[in-house]
C-alpha cells in the first residue's frame, strides 16, 4: 500500500516488522500489496473452519449475542426514515438474519462463497457474492450500514467509505466495529497485540483516526465507545492452544469434557464501536 487510507499522504515509518504507520495522521497500517484474487483466497471456507475460527457455525449462539448488543446501540439512533440496511461482511448471515426484522429492507455483501450459500441457501436471506466496492447496486439507495468487524480486513476502505457516501441520504448511518490501535491492551502488547496479523488485518485504526477518515467523506461520529464481547472458551482454547501453539491433542482432550461450550463476556477496552452519520 503506498498511501494512507485516513489522510491520502505517502510518507510513512516503520512501527513493527510489516507494520508502518502514517507520518502525518499517525494511522497504522500493514506494509503489503494483495491482489483481488490473492484476498479472495484468504476467506475461503478454511478461515471460518480452522484457520481463523475452529466452528463458526457451532459458534452462531455467542456470535449472534454480540450482534444483539450492537443492534441495541445502533437502534438508539435509527429513526423511522432509517428503513434499508446493507451489512458488508455479511459472512454466514447471522447479524442479518436478527436485522431483517427490523427493517423494511436488507442486503448483505460478501466474498466468501460458502458464507453467502449459507446465508441464502439455510438462512434464506437476501445476500450477494461479490466485493462491495466493485458491485453495481444499480442505483439502490441505503440509509444504514454496518461493518461488524470487517474493516480492518479491507484494502482501501476510504474507497468503501466514500461509496457508501454516494448510497446513502443525508442522516444516513455507518456503523463499525474493529480494533483500536490506541487501546491500552494494544499499546501495552505492541507488536504482540492479538488484533495484529497480517495479512487478514490489514488497518489498525484508533478513534481518531477513523473519525478523521470519516470526516474526509462528509460523515460526522455520532457515538465512539470501547465495547465488549462474547466469547465461547472454545475459540479462546483453539486460538490459544491450536493456532499458536500448535498443541491440536491437548485442545481435543479439553473440548472432550465439555468445558468448551461454555462462554463468557470480555471488555479489553481495545475494540470501539464508531456509529458515524452522514452529513
Amino acid at each position: 500500500m503506498n498511501h494512507c487510507v485516513v489522510c491520502g499522504t505517502t510518507s510513512r515509518k516503520p512501527l513493527y516488522k510489516g507494520i508502518v504507520q502514517c507520518s502525518s495522521c499517525g494511522h497504522v497500517y500493514a506494509d503489503l500489496q494483495l491482489s483481488d484474487d490473492e484476498m479472495r483466497e484468504l476467506y475461503r471456507k478454511n478461515y471460518f473452519f480452522g484457520e481463523e475460527y475452529s466452528d463458526y457455525l457451532r459458534d452462531k449462539p455467542i456470535l449472534q449475542k454480540n450482534f444483539r448488543a450492537r443492534m441495541r446501540v445502533l437502534k438508539r439512533f435509527i429513526g423511522s426514515q432509517h428503513k434499508r440496511l446493507l451489512e458488508i461482511g455479511s459472512a454466514y448471515g447471522f447479524f442479518l438474519e436478527l436485522a431483517k426484522p427490523e427493517f423494511e429492507r436488507v442486503l448483505g455483501i460478501d466474498i466468501t462463497e460458502d458464507g453467502c450459500n449459507y446465508a441464502a441457501n439455510t438462512l434464506h436471506l437476501p445476500v450477494v457474492q461479490d466485493d462491495f466496492f466493485a458491485h453495481d447496486f444499480g442505483g439502490a439507495q441505503f440509509d444504514v450500514a454496518c461493518l461488524w468487524d470487517t474493516i480492518e480486513h479491507l484494502r482501501e476502505p476510504n474507497l468503501y467509505v466514500e461509496k457508501l457516501a454516494a448510497m446513502m441520504p443525508s442522516g444516513g448511518l455507518v456503523a463499525v466495529t474493529t480494533g483500536d490501535i490506541d487501546g491500552w491492551n494494544a499499546k501495552l502488547r505492541k507488536e504482540h497485540w492479538r488484533m495484529i496479523h497480517p495479512p487478514t488485518h490489514v488497518h489498525y485504526f484508533s478513534r481518531r483516526t477513523m473519525a478523521q477518515m470519516f470526516d474526509r467523506y462528509g460523515f460526522d461520529v455520532v457515538y465512539s465507545r470501547h465495547c465488549g464481547f462474547y466469547r465461547s472458551f472454545d475459540m479462546v482454547l483453539y486460538m490459544i492452544l491450536v493456532l499458536r501453539q500448535g498443541r491440536e491433542g491437548l485442545y481435543k482432550a479439553l473440548a472432550a469434557t465439555g468445558i468448551t461450550k461454555f462462554d463468557f463476556y470480555l471488555n479489553m477496552y481495545d475494540i470501539m464501536y464508531v456509529i458515524a452519520r452522514k452529513r
